[in-house]
């Protein structure tokens, strides 16, 4: 198997060796199992998690120490697994004295860690493995050796077990075509994904490169993800790479503090099919180096399917000539679920909870739910898992009334909320990812113009702010400046149909 992921490949990344350790002496305090660690030490355990959250932050936490598990401790030895080799090494050479300083808080008498690989649910080697008969009273204890490295390695033969890639990935399980809700808005981008995992599968390539975008929650990484899991169960030997974009760059940066960026670039190109996520996100010297990877691979007739929130013409972070070759291949957008998308997703999801609880969905809640939460898939998944908990928790059925007390914060009030200019100027600025005082200044790029007239049609739209205040508002502008913004925006929306389901979503945030 050959699925990678994140940047645990080949051995462009030169961990340092794994920190030796003490003889260590199999005694009765050690720990045999996850499932046999007591009260006290899962406490500590949690506590270390929650001190790690706190000091490097949700996103690198759930990276990083999300799936570390404590088997157990061993004298002055804390053992920690990862379900892969890339995992362990990463972990051990970057972090392990984070980690020690987190044990230590608790417990002072925790002086070293050892990562090892988990396959299966099992931490492999234990350090203090389960004897296969009861020890003899007079054997002498046997000192457990130090683990060598783990080095990341590309995977080339065919030996590896089927469960290890994928358990040792970031890909969700979850996330196949199987469990993809097709419907009007996402029927192009579905059609295109499996047409790529087809041809990948056979050695061949169709669309190259490909490149699928919307706004957040539609489903574009649902569709990487169905993409790795077609292939790989089609051909286990394919070299396939999943990356989001911001462990391009933490990968890209590391290499190149290491010396080894020669040989990350070496083994990107030459994976099978290479997928790229939350595009929007890469910048600086690894974007550029992405665009010569990206050339390398097309060149060489690998398959690559990147995808982001804007259109590649939008993507102002990257180069004019990468933005250009991922305009040159088929470009997939993903438009707004319309309500019979919405509907089709709550079915689903309704289905699933009845078939593992036992509870009832009326068709009223259904047509309720799909009807009132119109933001995005992910929101709608949230609220059948939220009247789950509430039917589980109280007893109380599923029914139209518990659904408007549950899902409050997921409705979108009909009533009209007032909408205020600075409300506007933050939702856009986020967005389009342009700072609020580029959108009052005198800039003239693209970048900056566009987003700007978008602001000022939404403060005329929404607010009942005359036209001279609203040009006061952005930057001192004159009434005849915004009026032009509106009467452009308007053209605009007759003549793109992706721009105007942009707009109407953004209204939607502010009225939230």
């Amino acid at each position: 198997m050959r699925l990678q992921t994140s940047a645990g490949g080949e051995d462009w990344n030169r961990s340092a060796p794994l920190s030796t350790t003490p003889a260590i002496k199999g005694d009765a305090s050690a720990m045999t199992s996850s499932d046999d660690l007591s009260e006290a030490q899962r406490d500590l355990w949690n506590r270390v998690r929650a001190r790690l959250k706190a000091s490097v932050g949700e996103d690198v936490f759930t990276s990083w120490f999300a799936r570390l598990d404590l088997e157990e401790i061993v004298d002055d030895l804390a053992h920690l697994s990862a379900p892969t080799r890339f995992l362990c090494s990463w972990v051990q050479s970057n972090y392990a004295d984070r980690i020690l300083e987190a044990f230590r808080q608790d417990s002072e008498t925790i002086a070293h860690l050892q990562i090892t690989l988990r396959v299966n649910g099992q931490a492999r080697p234990r350090l203090t493995p389960q004897p296969a008969e009861a020890p003899q009273a007079d054997a002498p204890a046997t000192a457990a050796a130090p683990l060598a490295p783990a080095m990341p390695r590309l995977i080339r033969d065919n030996t590896a077990q089927k469960g290890d890639a994928l358990s040792g990935s970031a890909i969700d399980q979850r996330m196949t075509f199987e469990t993809f809700v097709p419907g009007g808005p996402n029927e192009m981008a579905l059609g295109v994904a499996k047409q790529i995992a087809a041809a990948a599968a056979n050695n061949t390539v169709t669309f190259n490169p490909v490149y699928i975008h919307s706004t957040v929650g539609l489903g574009k990484s649902h569709l990487l993800n169905a993409i790795a899991h077609a292939v790989q169960s089609a051909d286990a030997t394919k070299n396939i790479v999943y990356l989001t974009a911001d462990h391009f760059m933490y990968h890209f940066i590391t290499a190149v503090q290491r010396q080894s960026a020669l040989g990350f670039k070496e083994w990107l190109r030459r994976v099978d099919l290479l997928l790229i996520d939350d595009m929007q996100f890469l910048q600086g010297k690894s974007a550029t180096e992405f665009g010569h990877t990206l050339g390398t691979l097309l060149t060489g007739a690998k398959q690559v399917v990147v995808a982001g929130d804007a259109p590649p013409r939008d993507l102002e972070m990257l180069d004019e000539r990468v933005r250009s070759r991922l305009s040159g291949g088929l470009v997939v957008p993903i438009s707004t679920f319309d309500i019979d998308l919405r509907r089709a997703i709550v079915q689903r999801r309704a289905d699933q909870a009845t078939a593992r609880f036992g509870m009832h969905f009326p068709v009223p809640v259904i047509d309720y739910v799909s009807r009132v939460v119109v933001s995005h898939g992910r929101d709608l998944d949230g609220a059948v898992n939220r009247l789950v908990a509430a039917n589980q928790l109280t007893g109380e059925l599923i029914t139209v009334p518990l659904a408007e007390k549950t899902l409050g914060d997921l409705i979108r009030s009909h009533e009209a909320r007032r909408v205020r200019i600075e409300d506007i100027l933050k939702i856009v600025s986020r967005h389009y990812k342009v700072p609020r005082n580029e959108l009052l200044s005198a800039r003239r790029s693209r970048d900056v113009v566009r987003p700007r007239q978008i602001a000022m049609f939404l403060a005329k739209a929404l607010t009942s702010r005359s036209l001279p205040e609203i040009g006061r508002r952005f930057g001192g502008r004159d009434h005849t400046t915004v009026l032009h913004s509106v009467r452009k925006v308007e053209q605009m929306i007759k003549d793109d149909i992706e721009l105007a389901q942009e707009i109407e979503l953004l209204k939607r945030m502010l009225e939230e």
